[in-house]
Protein backbone atom coordinates (compact mmCIF):
# COMPACT_ATOMS: atom_id res chain seq x y z
CA UNK A 1 0.00 0.00 0.00
CA UNK A 2 1.48 3.52 -0.98
CA UNK A 3 -0.28 6.47 0.97
CA UNK A 4 -0.88 9.77 -1.67
CA UNK A 5 1.00 12.04 0.72
CA UNK A 6 4.14 11.82 0.37
CA UNK A 7 4.57 15.46 1.13
CA UNK A 8 8.33 13.89 1.33
CA UNK A 9 9.74 12.56 -1.94
CA UNK A 10 8.38 14.72 -3.83
CA UNK A 11 11.48 16.90 -4.25
CA UNK A 12 12.98 13.88 -5.87
CA UNK A 13 9.92 12.61 -7.31
CA UNK A 14 9.35 16.11 -8.98
CA UNK A 15 12.84 15.73 -10.25
CA UNK A 16 12.57 12.23 -12.05
CA UNK A 17 8.79 13.36 -13.71
CA UNK A 18 10.68 16.23 -14.32
CA UNK A 19 12.90 14.32 -16.56
CA UNK A 20 9.96 12.08 -18.07
CA UNK A 21 8.15 14.98 -19.30
CA UNK A 22 11.18 16.19 -21.12
CA UNK A 23 11.88 13.27 -22.38
CA UNK A 24 8.45 11.95 -22.98
CA UNK A 25 3.57 6.08 22.11
CA UNK A 26 1.05 6.53 24.09
CA UNK A 27 4.00 7.16 26.00
CA UNK A 28 3.05 10.29 27.81
CA UNK A 29 6.92 12.17 28.45
CA UNK A 30 5.43 14.66 30.67
CA UNK A 31 4.69 17.79 28.86
CA UNK A 32 1.09 17.73 28.88
CA UNK A 33 0.35 17.50 25.30
CA UNK A 34 -3.77 16.69 25.32
CA UNK A 35 -4.09 17.19 21.45
CA UNK A 36 -6.10 20.39 22.43
CA UNK A 37 -5.87 23.52 20.14
CA UNK A 38 -6.30 27.32 21.85
CA UNK A 39 -8.80 29.37 19.94
CA UNK A 40 -8.06 33.18 19.07
CA UNK A 41 -9.46 34.26 22.10
CA UNK A 42 -7.65 31.75 24.51
CA UNK A 43 -5.34 32.40 27.18
CA UNK A 44 -1.66 31.94 26.31
CA UNK A 45 -0.43 29.00 28.03
CA UNK A 46 2.72 29.50 30.61
CA UNK A 47 5.85 28.23 28.58
CA UNK A 48 7.25 24.63 29.22
CA UNK A 49 10.47 23.78 31.27
CA UNK A 50 13.23 23.55 28.46
CA UNK A 51 13.03 19.19 27.78
CA UNK A 52 16.62 19.35 26.92
CA UNK A 53 17.79 20.46 30.72
CA UNK A 54 17.56 16.56 31.68
CA UNK A 55 19.69 15.12 28.94
CA UNK A 56 23.21 14.23 29.97
CA UNK A 57 26.31 16.19 28.88
CA UNK A 58 27.45 13.06 26.98
CA UNK A 59 24.41 14.14 24.61
CA UNK A 60 24.40 17.52 24.59
CA UNK A 61 28.45 17.83 24.49
CA UNK A 62 29.49 15.60 22.29
CA UNK A 63 32.32 16.38 19.33
CA UNK A 64 31.09 15.07 15.54
CA UNK A 65 33.41 13.82 13.20
CA UNK A 66 32.88 15.66 10.44
CA UNK A 67 34.04 13.39 7.09
CA UNK A 68 34.11 13.03 3.00
CA UNK A 69 30.30 11.66 2.85
CA UNK A 70 29.80 7.89 1.75
CA UNK A 71 27.27 6.85 -0.91
CA UNK A 72 23.89 6.00 0.41
CA UNK A 73 22.57 3.37 -0.66
CA UNK A 74 21.05 3.13 -4.49
CA UNK A 75 22.78 6.94 -4.75
CA UNK A 76 25.95 8.49 -5.54
CA UNK A 77 28.47 10.22 -3.26
CA UNK A 78 27.86 14.07 -3.34
CA UNK A 79 30.96 16.18 -4.09
CA UNK A 80 33.53 17.34 -1.94
CA UNK A 81 32.03 20.44 -0.53
CA UNK A 82 29.64 17.90 1.92
CA UNK A 83 30.77 16.22 4.89
CA UNK A 84 28.80 14.01 6.90
CA UNK A 85 28.60 12.78 10.72
CA UNK A 86 26.51 10.85 12.88
CA UNK A 87 24.55 12.61 16.04
CA UNK A 88 23.64 10.02 19.31
CA UNK A 89 20.63 10.96 20.92
CA UNK A 90 18.75 8.74 23.55
CA UNK A 91 16.89 5.73 21.79
CA UNK A 92 13.69 6.96 24.47
CA UNK A 93 13.73 10.36 25.97
CA UNK A 94 11.55 9.02 29.28
CA UNK A 95 15.50 6.99 29.41
CA UNK A 96 17.50 9.94 28.67
CA UNK A 97 20.58 7.70 30.54
CA UNK A 98 19.24 4.55 28.65
CA UNK A 99 20.08 3.27 24.96
CA UNK A 100 20.97 5.24 21.76
CA UNK A 101 20.92 5.84 18.42
CA UNK A 102 22.50 7.56 15.42
CA UNK A 103 21.02 10.49 13.59
CA UNK A 104 22.91 10.85 9.96
CA UNK A 105 23.93 14.24 9.05
CA UNK A 106 24.86 16.36 6.14
CA UNK A 107 26.15 19.79 5.90
CA UNK A 108 27.94 21.99 3.80
CA UNK A 109 29.80 24.64 5.57
CA UNK A 110 29.01 28.75 4.99
CA UNK A 111 30.33 29.98 1.32
CA UNK A 112 31.00 33.40 3.12
CA UNK A 113 33.92 35.13 4.71
CA UNK A 114 32.16 36.21 7.60
CA UNK A 115 29.14 37.49 8.89
CA UNK A 116 28.41 33.96 9.50
CA UNK A 117 24.95 33.11 11.25
CA UNK A 118 24.98 29.92 12.44
CA UNK A 119 23.18 26.46 10.78
CA UNK A 120 20.49 26.55 8.93
CA UNK A 121 18.76 23.30 9.53
CA UNK A 122 16.39 21.60 6.97
CA UNK A 123 13.74 19.14 6.41
CA UNK A 124 12.04 18.22 3.80
CA UNK A 125 9.23 16.53 4.54
CA UNK A 126 7.61 13.13 4.56
CA UNK A 127 7.44 11.79 7.26
CA UNK A 128 10.04 9.79 5.88
CA UNK A 129 12.47 11.99 3.86
CA UNK A 130 15.69 12.17 3.50
CA UNK A 131 17.11 14.80 4.29
CA UNK A 132 21.40 13.43 3.95
CA UNK A 133 20.10 12.46 0.47
CA UNK A 134 17.77 15.36 -0.38
CA UNK A 135 19.71 18.40 0.83
CA UNK A 136 22.48 18.30 -1.89
CA UNK A 137 19.93 17.48 -4.32
CA UNK A 138 18.31 20.87 -3.47
CA UNK A 139 21.34 22.91 -2.33
CA UNK A 140 21.38 24.98 -5.64
CA UNK A 141 18.52 26.93 -4.57
CA UNK A 142 19.96 28.06 -0.95
CA UNK A 143 23.20 29.68 -2.61
CA UNK A 144 22.28 32.98 -1.18
CA UNK A 145 21.90 31.64 2.43
CA UNK A 146 24.88 29.58 2.79
CA UNK A 147 26.66 32.57 2.66
CA UNK A 148 25.91 33.16 5.87
CA UNK A 149 24.65 29.81 7.11
CA UNK A 150 26.00 26.65 7.48
CA UNK A 151 23.68 24.42 5.12
CA UNK A 152 22.36 21.06 7.56
CA UNK A 153 19.54 18.32 7.01
CA UNK A 154 19.44 14.50 8.70
CA UNK A 155 17.73 11.40 8.54
CA UNK A 156 15.26 11.52 11.52
CA UNK A 157 15.06 8.65 13.61
CA UNK A 158 13.99 5.57 11.62
CA UNK A 159 14.46 7.24 8.45
CA UNK A 160 17.37 5.97 5.62
CA UNK A 161 20.65 6.13 7.63
CA UNK A 162 19.24 6.45 10.94
CA UNK A 163 18.28 2.95 11.60
CA UNK A 164 15.79 3.35 8.60
CA UNK A 165 12.50 1.29 9.18
CA UNK A 166 12.27 -1.70 7.56
CA UNK A 167 8.41 -3.57 6.65
CA UNK A 168 9.13 -5.71 3.58
CA UNK A 169 11.22 -6.57 0.94
CA UNK A 170 10.97 -5.74 -2.15
CA UNK A 171 9.63 -8.68 -3.72
CA UNK A 172 6.57 -8.53 -1.45
CA UNK A 173 6.62 -4.67 -2.00
CA UNK A 174 5.72 -5.32 -5.50
CA UNK A 175 3.27 -8.39 -5.14
CA UNK A 176 1.47 -6.27 -3.15
CA UNK A 177 1.30 -3.49 -6.01
CA UNK A 178 0.32 -5.53 -8.08
CA UNK A 179 -2.39 -7.61 -6.36
CA UNK A 180 -3.93 -5.52 -3.73
CA UNK A 181 -6.63 -2.97 -4.92
CA UNK A 182 -6.36 0.15 -3.04
CA UNK A 183 -9.97 1.26 -3.65
CA UNK A 184 -11.82 -2.16 -3.44
CA UNK A 185 -14.88 -3.13 -4.44
CA UNK A 186 -15.81 -6.24 -3.47
CA UNK A 187 -15.82 -8.49 -0.31
CA UNK A 188 -12.83 -10.09 -1.06
CA UNK A 189 -10.28 -6.99 -2.01
CA UNK A 190 -11.76 -5.81 1.17
CA UNK A 191 -10.10 -8.73 2.51
CA UNK A 192 -7.22 -8.21 0.94
CA UNK A 193 -6.45 -4.70 1.50
CA UNK A 194 -6.85 -5.00 5.00
CA UNK A 195 -4.67 -8.09 5.60
CA UNK A 196 -2.02 -6.18 3.50
CA UNK A 197 -2.34 -3.62 5.95
CA UNK A 198 -2.02 -5.75 8.93
CA UNK A 199 0.79 -7.96 7.47
CA UNK A 200 2.58 -4.61 6.45
CA UNK A 201 2.50 -3.34 10.23
CA UNK A 202 3.71 -6.90 11.15
CA UNK A 203 6.71 -6.52 9.27
CA UNK A 204 7.51 -3.47 10.59
CA UNK A 205 7.26 -4.65 14.15
CA UNK A 206 9.30 -8.01 13.54
CA UNK A 207 12.22 -6.00 11.49
CA UNK A 208 12.43 -2.83 13.42
CA UNK A 209 10.98 -3.57 16.92
CA UNK A 210 13.13 -1.66 18.80
CA UNK A 211 12.80 1.49 16.73
CA UNK A 212 8.93 2.00 15.74
CA UNK A 213 8.17 2.77 19.22
CA UNK A 214 10.23 5.87 19.24
CA UNK A 215 9.91 7.19 15.69
CA UNK A 216 7.45 10.26 16.65
CA UNK A 217 7.31 14.19 15.76
CA UNK A 218 7.97 14.85 19.44
CA UNK A 219 11.32 12.37 19.09
CA UNK A 220 12.28 14.38 15.96
CA UNK A 221 11.82 17.21 17.77
CA UNK A 222 14.03 16.76 20.46
CA UNK A 223 17.01 15.30 18.30
CA UNK A 224 16.93 18.66 16.56
CA UNK A 225 17.57 20.13 19.85
CA UNK A 226 20.60 17.91 20.85
CA UNK A 227 22.05 19.02 17.13
CA UNK A 228 20.97 22.40 17.65
CA UNK A 229 23.40 22.15 20.87
CA UNK A 230 25.83 20.70 19.41
CA UNK A 231 26.43 22.51 16.39
CA UNK A 232 27.34 25.11 18.92
CA UNK A 233 23.62 27.43 18.20
CA UNK A 234 21.92 29.67 21.21
CA UNK A 235 18.84 29.27 18.66
CA UNK A 236 17.21 26.65 16.40
CA UNK A 237 17.71 28.30 12.92
CA UNK A 238 15.32 25.93 10.44
CA UNK A 239 13.77 25.16 6.92
CA UNK A 240 10.77 22.85 7.05
CA UNK A 241 9.15 22.13 4.11
CA UNK A 242 5.70 19.60 4.55
CA UNK A 243 5.45 17.50 6.77
CA UNK A 244 8.45 19.50 8.10
CA UNK A 245 6.24 22.82 9.06
CA UNK A 246 5.02 20.17 11.11
CA UNK A 247 8.32 18.86 12.76
CA UNK A 248 9.27 22.77 13.12
CA UNK A 249 5.75 23.55 14.98
CA UNK A 250 6.56 20.76 17.71
CA UNK A 251 10.22 21.86 17.90
CA UNK A 252 8.77 25.56 18.45
CA UNK A 253 5.83 23.93 20.54
CA UNK A 254 8.89 22.27 22.98
CA UNK A 255 11.56 24.70 23.19
CA UNK A 256 10.00 28.13 22.04
CA UNK A 257 12.76 29.87 24.26
CA UNK A 258 15.10 28.30 21.74
CA UNK A 259 13.17 29.51 18.09
CA UNK A 260 15.40 31.55 16.33
CA UNK A 261 14.69 32.13 12.33
CA UNK A 262 11.43 29.74 11.54
CA UNK A 263 10.70 28.82 8.12
CA UNK A 264 7.13 27.05 7.34
CA UNK A 265 6.59 26.62 3.47
CA UNK A 266 3.84 24.17 2.18
CA UNK A 267 2.27 24.13 5.33
CA UNK A 268 0.51 20.87 7.29
CA UNK A 269 -3.24 21.90 9.19
CA UNK A 270 -1.74 21.15 12.76
CA UNK A 271 -5.64 21.43 13.40
CA UNK A 272 -6.59 18.93 11.74
CA UNK A 273 -7.29 14.75 12.92
CA UNK A 274 -6.46 12.17 10.31
CA UNK A 275 -9.76 12.42 8.77
CA UNK A 276 -9.28 15.87 8.20
CA UNK A 277 -6.02 15.65 6.60
CA UNK A 278 -7.68 13.00 4.34
CA UNK A 279 -10.11 15.53 3.88
CA UNK A 280 -7.67 18.41 2.95
CA UNK A 281 -5.37 15.99 0.68
CA UNK A 282 -8.52 15.01 -1.36
CA UNK A 283 -9.66 18.90 -1.84
CA UNK A 284 -6.35 19.85 -2.55
CA UNK A 285 -5.37 17.23 -5.14
CA UNK A 286 -8.58 17.84 -6.74
CA UNK A 287 -8.30 21.94 -6.66
CA UNK A 288 -4.42 21.16 -8.25
CA UNK A 289 -6.44 18.79 -10.97
CA UNK A 290 -8.94 21.33 -11.62
CA UNK A 291 -6.64 24.09 -12.16
CA UNK A 292 -4.62 21.90 -14.75
CA UNK A 293 -7.88 21.18 -16.93
CA UNK A 294 -8.51 24.88 -17.12
CA UNK A 295 -5.00 25.35 -18.15
CA UNK A 296 -5.93 23.67 -21.19
CA UNK A 297 -9.53 25.18 -21.72
CA UNK A 298 -11.00 22.19 -20.59
CA UNK A 299 -14.16 21.09 -18.36
CA UNK A 300 -12.76 20.04 -15.17
CA UNK A 301 -15.87 18.04 -14.19
CA UNK A 302 -15.58 16.31 -17.64
CA UNK A 303 -11.67 16.15 -17.20
CA UNK A 304 -12.29 14.50 -13.95
CA UNK A 305 -15.44 12.07 -15.35
CA UNK A 306 -12.88 10.94 -17.95
CA UNK A 307 -10.49 9.76 -15.87
CA UNK A 308 -13.00 8.25 -13.35
CA UNK A 309 -13.64 6.31 -17.03
CA UNK A 310 -9.93 5.48 -17.36
CA UNK A 311 -9.65 3.98 -13.85
CA UNK A 312 -12.74 2.50 -14.42
CA UNK A 313 -11.66 0.54 -17.19
CA UNK A 314 -8.08 -0.48 -15.27
CA UNK A 315 -10.19 -1.66 -12.43
CA UNK A 316 -11.79 -4.48 -14.83
CA UNK A 317 -8.30 -5.41 -16.47
CA UNK A 318 -4.88 -3.98 -16.00
CA UNK A 319 -3.21 -2.05 -19.18
CA UNK A 320 -0.15 -3.19 -20.78
CA UNK A 321 3.06 -1.53 -20.67
CA UNK A 322 6.55 -1.54 -22.85
CA UNK A 323 7.89 -3.64 -20.20
CA UNK A 324 6.19 -7.07 -18.76
CA UNK A 325 4.71 -5.36 -15.82
CA UNK A 326 0.79 -3.67 -16.41
CA UNK A 327 -0.44 -0.44 -15.26
CA UNK A 328 -3.41 -1.02 -12.38
CA UNK A 329 -6.15 1.13 -11.76
CA UNK A 330 -4.21 2.25 -8.04
CA UNK A 331 -0.83 2.86 -9.94
CA UNK A 332 -2.59 4.99 -12.66
CA UNK A 333 -4.24 7.05 -9.85
CA UNK A 334 -0.37 7.65 -8.30
CA UNK A 335 1.01 8.43 -12.23
CA UNK A 336 -1.52 11.06 -12.38
CA UNK A 337 -1.56 12.70 -8.72
CA UNK A 338 2.29 12.70 -8.98
CA UNK A 339 2.40 15.60 -11.99
CA UNK A 340 0.21 17.75 -9.84
CA UNK A 341 2.92 18.62 -7.24
CA UNK A 342 4.04 21.11 -9.56
CA UNK A 343 3.30 23.34 -12.91
CA UNK A 344 6.03 21.95 -15.08
CA UNK A 345 5.25 18.29 -15.01
CA UNK A 346 1.79 19.11 -16.20
CA UNK A 347 2.60 18.00 -20.01
CA UNK A 348 3.63 14.55 -17.95
CA UNK A 349 0.00 14.04 -17.61
CA UNK A 350 -1.00 15.21 -20.63
CA UNK A 351 1.06 12.42 -22.70
CA UNK A 352 0.64 9.87 -20.10
CA UNK A 353 -3.47 10.00 -20.40
CA UNK A 354 -3.18 10.56 -24.33
CA UNK A 355 -1.11 7.22 -24.19
CA UNK A 356 -3.13 5.46 -21.72
CA UNK A 357 -6.33 6.86 -24.07
CA UNK A 358 -4.30 4.58 -27.67
CA UNK A 359 -4.29 1.37 -24.48
CA UNK A 360 -0.84 1.91 -23.43
CA UNK A 361 0.28 3.00 -19.82
CA UNK A 362 4.10 2.81 -19.91
CA UNK A 363 3.93 6.44 -19.22
CA UNK A 364 1.59 6.51 -15.89
CA UNK A 365 3.61 3.77 -14.72
CA UNK A 366 7.16 5.28 -15.08
CA UNK A 367 4.96 8.52 -13.36
CA UNK A 368 3.95 6.01 -10.44
CA UNK A 369 7.43 4.29 -10.30
CA UNK A 370 9.24 7.67 -9.61
CA UNK A 371 6.57 8.54 -6.85
CA UNK A 372 7.10 5.10 -5.25
CA UNK A 373 10.98 5.43 -5.29
CA UNK A 374 11.36 1.89 -7.68
CA UNK A 375 14.39 1.84 -10.09
CA UNK A 376 14.65 0.07 -13.15
CA UNK A 377 15.70 -3.37 -11.20
CA UNK A 378 12.91 -3.37 -9.36
CA UNK A 379 14.40 -1.97 -5.85
CA UNK A 380 12.22 -0.03 -3.56
CA UNK A 381 13.62 2.76 -1.39
CA UNK A 382 11.76 2.34 2.30
CA UNK A 383 10.85 5.85 2.33
CA UNK A 384 7.06 4.59 2.81
CA UNK A 385 7.85 2.34 5.29
CA UNK A 386 9.26 5.26 7.88
CA UNK A 387 6.25 7.78 6.59
CA UNK A 388 3.84 5.02 8.01
CA UNK A 389 5.89 4.11 10.97
CA UNK A 390 6.15 7.89 12.38
CA UNK A 391 2.53 8.82 11.02
CA UNK A 392 1.01 5.49 12.85
CA UNK A 393 3.15 6.55 15.83
CA UNK A 394 1.94 10.34 15.70
CA UNK A 395 -1.95 9.67 15.74
CA UNK A 396 -4.32 7.87 18.06
CA UNK A 397 -6.64 7.54 14.71
CA UNK A 398 -7.39 4.05 14.54
CA UNK A 399 -10.01 4.11 11.55
CA UNK A 400 -12.31 1.10 11.25
CA UNK A 401 -13.38 -0.32 7.79
CA UNK A 402 -17.00 0.15 8.67
CA UNK A 403 -16.28 3.87 9.66
CA UNK A 404 -14.17 4.64 6.17
CA UNK A 405 -17.23 2.84 4.37
CA UNK A 406 -19.83 5.29 5.71
CA UNK A 407 -17.60 8.01 4.53
CA UNK A 408 -17.25 7.19 1.04
CA UNK A 409 -19.75 8.95 -0.36
CA UNK A 410 -18.16 12.48 1.60
CA UNK A 411 -14.76 11.95 0.24
CA UNK A 412 -16.25 11.12 -3.45
CA UNK A 413 -17.86 14.22 -3.13
CA UNK A 414 -15.15 16.18 -2.02
CA UNK A 415 -13.00 14.67 -5.12
CA UNK A 416 -14.18 12.35 -7.78
CA UNK A 417 -11.03 11.41 -8.52
CA UNK A 418 -8.84 10.74 -5.37
CA UNK A 419 -11.83 10.61 -2.71
CA UNK A 420 -12.33 6.98 -2.90
CA UNK A 421 -8.69 5.74 -2.37
CA UNK A 422 -7.83 8.21 0.73
CA UNK A 423 -11.54 7.75 2.27
CA UNK A 424 -10.50 3.93 2.12
CA UNK A 425 -6.67 4.85 3.85
CA UNK A 426 -8.59 6.67 6.91
CA UNK A 427 -8.92 2.95 7.49
CA UNK A 428 -6.13 0.87 6.07
CA UNK A 429 -3.21 3.06 6.51
CA UNK A 430 -2.90 2.01 10.31
CA UNK A 431 -4.55 -0.99 10.57
CA UNK A 432 -4.23 -3.03 13.38
CA UNK A 433 -0.61 -0.98 13.76
CA UNK A 434 1.11 -2.61 16.58
CA UNK A 435 1.93 0.49 18.23
CA UNK A 436 -0.22 2.71 19.95
CA UNK A 437 -0.69 6.55 18.36
CA UNK A 438 0.18 9.78 20.89
CA UNK A 439 -2.01 12.58 19.77
CA UNK A 440 -5.04 13.21 17.87
CA UNK A 441 -3.44 16.22 16.09
CA UNK A 442 -0.02 17.67 16.60
CA UNK A 443 0.59 20.71 19.51
CA UNK A 444 1.96 23.86 17.97
CA UNK A 445 1.48 26.59 20.11
CA UNK A 446 4.69 28.25 20.98
CA UNK A 447 4.06 31.59 23.30
CA UNK A 448 6.97 33.32 23.75
CA UNK A 449 8.92 32.22 20.55
CA UNK A 450 10.48 34.85 18.25
CA UNK A 451 7.98 35.12 14.50
CA UNK A 452 8.36 32.38 12.72
CA UNK A 453 7.34 32.51 8.94
CA UNK A 454 4.45 30.46 7.61
CA UNK A 455 4.54 30.47 3.87
CA UNK A 456 1.34 29.46 2.11
CA UNK A 457 0.46 28.27 -2.17
CA UNK A 458 -3.36 29.02 -2.94
CA UNK A 459 -2.28 25.85 -5.44
CA UNK A 460 -0.69 23.44 -3.28
CA UNK A 461 -2.67 20.23 -3.90
CA UNK A 462 -0.68 18.19 -0.69
CA UNK A 463 -0.49 20.90 2.21
CA UNK A 464 -3.63 22.64 0.84
CA UNK A 465 -2.96 26.63 1.30
CA UNK A 466 -5.71 27.23 4.60
CA UNK A 467 -3.33 24.84 6.25
CA UNK A 468 -1.43 27.88 6.61
CA UNK A 469 -3.39 29.86 8.26
CA UNK A 470 -4.32 27.61 10.81
CA UNK A 471 -0.51 27.07 11.24
CA UNK A 472 0.15 30.93 11.88
CA UNK A 473 -3.04 31.13 14.54
CA UNK A 474 -2.37 27.94 16.51
CA UNK A 475 1.75 29.43 16.61
CA UNK A 476 0.27 32.29 19.11
CA UNK A 477 0.06 36.04 18.85
CA UNK A 478 3.04 37.76 17.79
CA UNK A 479 4.53 33.98 16.61
CA UNK A 480 2.75 33.57 13.44
CA UNK A 481 3.57 35.20 10.23
CA UNK A 482 1.68 34.74 7.73
CA UNK A 483 2.79 34.84 3.61
CA UNK A 484 0.78 33.78 1.23
CA UNK A 485 1.50 32.99 -2.83
CA UNK A 486 -1.11 33.34 -5.59
CA UNK A 487 0.63 29.91 -6.91
CA UNK A 488 1.06 26.39 -7.78
CA UNK A 489 2.58 23.58 -7.08
CA UNK A 490 3.78 22.28 -3.63
CA UNK A 491 5.58 25.11 -1.81
CA UNK A 492 6.57 28.10 -2.80
CA UNK A 493 10.43 28.89 -2.03
CA UNK A 494 12.60 28.63 -5.26
CA UNK A 495 9.51 28.36 -7.55
CA UNK A 496 9.51 31.59 -9.81
CA UNK A 497 8.39 34.46 -6.89
CA UNK A 498 10.84 36.83 -6.84
CA UNK A 499 8.32 38.51 -3.43
CA UNK A 500 8.20 35.11 -1.99
CA UNK A 501 11.97 34.11 -2.49
CA UNK A 502 13.33 37.55 -1.33
CA UNK A 503 10.65 37.64 1.80
CA UNK A 504 12.07 34.35 2.66
CA UNK A 505 15.65 35.28 2.22
CA UNK A 506 15.45 38.89 3.77
CA UNK A 507 13.80 37.27 7.01
CA UNK A 508 16.54 34.45 7.40
CA UNK A 509 19.43 36.63 6.90
CA UNK A 510 18.05 39.90 8.58
CA UNK A 511 15.93 38.60 10.98
CA UNK A 512 13.33 40.71 9.79
CA UNK A 513 9.67 39.26 8.84
CA UNK A 514 7.38 40.30 6.18
CA UNK A 515 4.37 42.37 7.13
CA UNK A 516 1.92 39.57 8.50
CA UNK A 517 -0.62 38.59 5.89
CA UNK A 518 1.18 39.31 2.91
CA UNK A 519 0.42 38.16 -0.37
CA UNK A 520 2.59 37.66 -3.14
CA UNK A 521 0.77 37.57 -6.51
Amino acid sequence: MQRFVRSAALAAAGVLVAGLAAGCGSSDDGDGDDGKHPSATAPEPKPKPDPSSTLPASLTSQKLDWSRCKAPEGGSAPGAAWQCSTLKVPLDYGKPDGGTMGIALIRAKSTGEGDRIGSLLFNFGGPGGSGVSGLPSFADSYDTLRERYDLVSFDPRGVAASEGVRCRDDAATQAAEKKVDLTPDTAAEEKAYFKDAKDFGAGCAQNSKNVIGHVSTDDAARDMDVLRQVLGDDKLHYFGVSYGTELGGTYAHLFPRRVGRLVFDAVVDPSADSIGHAENQARGFQRALDNYFKSRGQDPEAGSAKIQKLFERLDAEPMRTSGDRKLTESLASTGVLVTLYSKQTWPALTRGLADAEKGDGSALLQLADAYNERDASGRYSTQSHSQRAIACLDTKARTTPAEAKKRLDRFRGISPVFGEFLGWDTAGWCHEWPVAGQHDSPEVSAPGADPILVVGNTGDPATPYEGARKMADELGKDVGVHLTWKGEGHGAYGKGSDCVDDAIDTYLLDGTPPENNKVCS
